[in-house]
């Protein structure tokens, strides 16, 4: 099947980002011991009123010059969030010719599981590297997902690639479905760690250029339908988002990304919510937008004085 981003579209959502340019090859890890260069200020952002009126704990870091957060050190099941950062691993090795974008993969009966949207019309056919890639970011394919950890190594080599952009703090132990299901800190991550990968991101990819590979990821993440009411639904009419949803079968509800204002820098946001797991996801999602609103107007950019 052809599942493959639109040129156009590639450069529109480039264009949302300011972003264009050649190929370059990514920075080395930042140093830990180092001064932060994007944030000159961490605030704490109170969201106890939000979690005591409808129950559940939010973690969530929001970032521009400056940060703000709440519970930003406590791990929370990130759930397909990872899917945004498997992409950048893939395409790191694609940018190193350790993978190429066309070459084609067999899909087996052996790969399905839950929530295979792309992938289960494919079995008996081949996808690409990339069509898995933007079948795992846009909607969130599951065995598209593990398809690309195994190619690259497994589980052990996805790891690795978080180690080497300096993030020591997010476990990655099991594949899907099974890294949605709660089991102590397997599969955690912390939302201010999420934030810096996202700015390491950025700061690799945007100075100097991003690299065509990387006008893929950017577009798949805008376009992505799922989550509308989540960050998405927080921010200002006309402001670009480019994000990564993740939800667990235990109220796990989660939105990971970058927003976009009309003027100004990006805004770097990650948001975790253990909800009450009877909870109706559409409260969970209005909960992420709140979140949301809340952080812009703590960092003084929910758009009042455009």
């Amino acid at each position: 099947m052809a599942y493959v981003a639109d040129r156009r579209s590639v450069l529109s959502g480039l264009a949302a980002f300011g972003l264009t340019g050649c190929d370059r090859t990514p920075a080395s890890a930042p140093d830990p011991e180092a001064p932060s260069p994007y944030a000159t200020r961490d605030t704490v952002l109170d969201l106890s009123e939000l979690e005591r009126r409808h129950g559940g704990r939010i973690g969530l870091t929001a970032q521009d010059m400056n940060r703000v957060s709440w519970r930003p050190d406590e791990r929370f099941n990130y759930c397909s969030t990872f899917k945004l950062f498997l992409a950048a691993a893939t395409l790191e090795r694609v940018q190193r010719d350790n993978e190429k974008l066309d070459r084609a993969i067999p899909v087996t009966a052996a790969d399905m599981i839950s929530h295979a949207p792309v992938t289960e019309k494919a079995v008996g056919k081949t996808l690409t590297i990339e069509q898995l890639m933007q079948a795992t970011v846009e909607v969130s394919d599951n065995p598209a997902a593990n398809i690309l950890i195994r190619e690259m190594g497994g589980i052990d080599a996805l790891r690795a690639w978080y180690r080497s952009i300096g993030d020591t703090t997010t476990n990655v132990d099991r594949l899907e479905p099974f890294m949605n299901r709660r089991d102590g800190d397997k599969d955690t991550a912390q939302p201010r760690q999420i934030a810096t990968n996202l700015g390491w991101i950025l700061s690799t990819y945007q100075p100097l250029g991003l690299m065509s590979q990387y006008a893929l990821l950017w577009n798949w993440l805008i376009q992505s339908p799922t989550g509308q009411g989540r960050i998405k639904a927080g921010v200002p009419q006309g402001w670009t988002v480019a994000h990564k949803t993740g939800t667990g079968g235990s109220g796990q509800t989660n939105d990971i990304g970058v927003i976009h204002p009309p003027t100004g820098e990006p805004i770097r946001i990650a948001v975790y919510y253990d909800a009450p797991a009877d909870m109706a996801e559409v409260t969970r999602d209005a909960v992420i937008a709140q979140a949301t609103r809340l952080a812009l107007g703590a960092l003084g950019r929910d758009g009042s004085a455009a």
